[in-house]
């Protein structure tokens, strides 16, 4: 069995970028390499790839084609069952703690189950909470749930706590794609105090200085994806903020 994005991610304090590629908004290999060679040459930790609906048939090509391009972990973040594949580094296996779908709690989840132990690719139990962003998105209209209000930061901790209290590894926050908004940096703190689990933030960071305010607030992981597929040279900015949390901590160490 694969092992070793969990690792990762429990094993090192160190500030991570995710790149989020959706097969749905990229138009061939071509669009896939602008994003990989930056990815590549800035250092990039992550890449996901997932999508709410992966409607153009590029979703296993898509897979196949960027572990041939990269070393970089390749993490899949499914919107439903179809997204896996068996050369992935690891799944993000997300169970929908923010909402009260008893589906994407654990119905889906447990028909997809079978499959993924059979397939190889590391599990990562994974607590997934979507967060109002200022706009419906897919995410929110697909899962057909109710997102944690953007003002609340005490529903999103206590959601995050029982999460991680019924054994769930990593806590992701998920304002949504396209989201007019990213998740505050008030309420990624409250989560930051209430669990120990590595913390993902995406949806909505469009520049380096909203990522750097996500990652002091005490995300782990910040993901980034239309702002990217707009803008690959993003990748630069936002590895150079990485790094230079990392240096400022080194040297107040």
């Amino acid at each position: 069995m694969k092992s070793g994005v969990l690792n990762q991610l429990t094993q090192s304090t160190t500030k991570k970028l995710a790149v989020l590629i959706d097969p749905d908004s990229l138009d061939g290999t071509q669009s896939v390499d602008r994003v990989i060679d930056r990815c590549n040459e800035a250092g990039a930790d992550f890449i996901l790839v997932g999508g709410s609906l992966i409607t153009n048939g590029f979703w296993e090509e898509c897979v196949s084609y960027i572990k041939s391009r990269t070393r970089i972990p390749v993490v899949l973040f499914p919107g439903n069952l179809m997204q896996t594949h068996p050369e992935a580094d690891a799944i993000l296996f997300l169970s929908m703690i923010s909402g009260r779908n008893p589906d994407l709690l654990i119905g889906k989840q447990v028909l997809a189950a079978p499959g993924l132990k059979k397939s190889g690719v590391e599990v990562i139990p994974t607590g997934y909470m979507i967060v109002d962003g200022g706009k419906i998105t897919s995410v929110m209209y697909m899962s057909n749930t109710t997102p944690i209000p953007h003002d609340k930061p005490n529903i999103a901790s206590t959601t995050a706590l029982a999460g991680e209290m019924l054994g769930l590894r990593v806590i992701y926050m998920d304002s949504g794609s396209g989201a007019d908004r990213p998740i505050s940096p008030k309420m990624i703190r409250e989560v930051r105090k209430a669990v120990c689990a590595p913390i993902f933030i995406g949806g909505g960071i469009r520049t380096s200085a909203q990522a750097k305010e996500a990652w002091l607030a005490g995300a782990d992981v910040v993901v980034v994806g239309n702002a990217i597929e707009q803008n690959p040279e993003l990748i630069f900015d936002l590895c150079a903020t990485r790094s230079q949390l990392l240096a400022e901590k080194q040297v107040n160490a």
